[in-house]
Parts: structure tokens; C-alpha cells; sequence
């Protein structure tokens, strides 16, 4: 699943680690989720989403598989 979360949290001046204490996840998760290398819960994913005021779906990006 790719996420626009870096761009999004860029545009904004924020840093990592202040988006991690907003939503209550570590610096790590943050960087995690910016790379690619960890999914979000669907709780975490409505917090991100809130934050920025946006749609999930406006932030994480889900591409089907060729099966």
C-alpha cells in the first residue's frame, strides 16, 4: 500500500517526531509507515486521516495485486 503521508506531513512543517505524540505512536511508526514498510491499523489510519482532515482513502493509496 503506498501513503502520501510524508509529502502531507512535509507541506506541513511538521516533524516526525511531533506527528508521534499528536497520534500516540513512536517516531518509528511514523518513519515505518512513510517508507512503505508497515500498513496501518484502520484506527491509526482514521487518526492520520483526522489529523489532516482528509479521507483515508486520500492518503493511503491501495493497489489490487495481479493475481
Amino acid at each position: 500500500m503506498k501513503n502520501r503521508l510524508e509529502e502531507l506531513r512535509r507541506a506541513r512543517g511538521i516533524r516526525q517526531e511531533e506527528l508521534a505524540d499528536t497520534l500516540g505512536v513512536s517516531r518509528q511508526t511514523i518513519g515505518s509507515l512513510e517508507n512503505g514498510r508497515y500498513n496501518p491499523s484502520i484506527l491509526l489510519a482514521f487518526k492520520i486521516a483526522r489529523y489532516f482532515g482528509m479521507q483515508i482513502e486520500d492518503i493511503f493509496i491501495y493497489e489490487e495485486e495481479n493475481q
